[in-house]
C-alpha cells in the first residue's frame, strides 16, 4: 500500500453568479483511503455536500453570489494498493448473473455509442476466445492506432468520433476503450483519477472492464503505472465523472495537480504489458 500526497489547486474568475460542481475528492472505498483532508477557499461562499452514488463519495457545490476572483485548494493524503488478478479468473459473467449496478455499463451511452461500433469491434477482436484477451488487443489497438495528441479534441468529441479521426487524449483513448468493449457484451466503465508519475501533472482517465466478479482498470494510454492511480469517480462516460461542472458564466484561468509520494516511501510501478494478470483498485 502506498500514500500519495494530493495538491489540486483550481483558478476561476466569477463574471456573474454561478454553481460550481466540484467532483475532485478521491473516492472512500475499498483499498483507498482518504487519511485526511483541507479544501480553502478564498473568499466566503454558500458551499454544501452532495452525495453521489457511492455512499462514501461527495461533491461539492459551491454558489459564488459576488463577481471576481475564485481561488480553490484542495490537499489531501490518500492510501491505496492494487490487487493483481490471474487471467484465468477474468472470465465472463453471463448476463443474467452479473449484479443490477454493473448491467447498465453493457448500453451505449452519449460518448461511448457501441451499438455503432459492434461490426468493428467484432472483426477486430471478435475472434479472440479469452475475454481479457480482448480487452488487451483492445487497449493495444488503441495505444496504436490512436494518436495522443492535445487539440484536435474538445467536450463533444466520442468515441465513434475518435475512431474516425485516431488521434485524441486520455478522455478519447477511455472512450473509445469503453464503446469497443460494451459492443462485445463485456461491462466498461469510465474511471477518472490522479495519476502518480503523469507527465505533464493532470487529471488522468483510464477505464475499467468487470470480469471474474472484479473492476478491472485498462488505461490504453499508458501513461502512468497503474499502481499510481487514486480513483476519484466512475461513470458511463465523462458526462458522470467530470472534475468540474459549472452553472453561469465563469472561467477557469488556471489549474494544477500534484501527485508525489513521502520522502521515505518507495514505489515500485507496475504496468500490465501482458495479458497474464489484471489489476483491479477495489
Amino acid at each position: 500500500m502506498a500514500t500519495f500526497n494530493i495538491i489540486v489547486t483550481l483558478i476561476y474568475e466569477i463574471k456573474k453568479p454561478s454553481t460550481l460542481i466540484l467532483n475532485i475528492e478521491p473516492l472512500h472505498l475499498g483499498q483507498q483511503v482518504v487519511v485526511n483532508e483541507k479544501f480553502q477557499l478564498n473568499r466566503e461562499v454558500e458551499m454544501k455536500t452532495l452525495e453521489t452514488q457511492y455512499p462514501s463519495k461527495r461533491n461539492r457545490i459551491l454558489k459564488v453570489n459576488e463577481p471576481g476572483p475564485l481561488h480553490i485548494t484542495y490537499r489531501a493524503d490518500v492510501k491505496t494498493a492494487m490487487m493483481a488478478i490471474a487471467k484465468e479468473k477474468l472470465l465472463d459473467v453471463s448476463i443474467d448473473e452479473l449484479p443490477a449496478s454493473v448491467l447498465t455499463y453493457l448500453h451505449p451511452s452519449r460518448y461511448c455509442q457501441s451499438d455503432k461500433l459492434y461490426t468493428f469491434a467484432s472483426n477486430h477482436f471478435g475472434n479472440l476466445q479469452h475475454p481479457y484477451e480482448k480487452v488487451m488487443a483492445i487497449r493495444d489497438w488503441i495505444y496504436s492506432y490512436v494518436e495522443y495528441q492535445s487539440g484536435f479534441s474538445d467536450a463533444q468529441t466520442s468515441a465513434l468520433d475518435t475512431l474516425i479521426e485516431q488521434v485524441g487524449v486520455c478522455r478519447d483513448f477511455s472512450h473509445i476503450g469503453v464503446a469497443l468493449c460494451r459492443a462485445l457484451d463485456i461491462p466498461a466503465r469510465y474511471l477518472s483519477a490522479y495519476a502518480y508519475q503523469l507527465d505533464p501533472p493532470d487529471f488522468h482517465a483510464c477505464f475499467e472492464v468487470y470480469l471474474g466478479g472484479y473492476w478491472v482498470v485498462i488505461d490504453a494510454t499508458k501513461l502512468a503505472p497503474l499502481n499510481g492511480l487514486i480513483r476519484i469517480s466512475s461513470g458511463l462516460d465523462a458526462t458522470e465523472t467530470a472534475i468540474a461542472s459549472v452553472f453561469g458564466q465563469t472561467e477557469l484561468h488556471d489549474m494544477e495537480v500534484s501527485l508525489t509520494l513521502p520522502e521515505n516511501e518507495q514505489f515500485v510501478p507496475v504496468d500490465a504489458e501482458h495479458s497474464l494478470v489484471g489489476y483491479t483498485m477495489l
